[in-house]
């Protein structure tokens, strides 16, 4: 099971990586900063995408980031399995 520390901190490492340490920082203010509603954020983020649309998204991403880490599908799906 996956803690509230280990999201935190693989959320935060993926913000930095994505983003550089500055902007990933800034990013952290603003959301402290605003009011921040998930669940209507979460709702409206794909109203506009088909299921179809939303599973390529997926298909591309986990493609680019496994590839990106020296491992191919089939070692990620073998991982997966374990």
């Amino acid at each position: 099971m996956t803690t509230d520390t280990m999201i935190r901190t693989e959320g935060t490492k993926i913000l930095i990586d994505a983003l550089g340490l500055q902007s990933a920082t800034r990013f952290f203010t603003l959301i402290q900063r605003e009011p921040f509603d998930y669940t209507k954020w979460q709702e409206n983020l794909m109203e506009d995408m088909s299921v179809k649309e939303i599973s390529d998204r997926a298909v591309k991403y986990r493609q680019t980031n496994v590839s990106s880490q020296g491992y191919s599908i089939d070692d990620a799906e073998k991982l997966l399995a374990e």
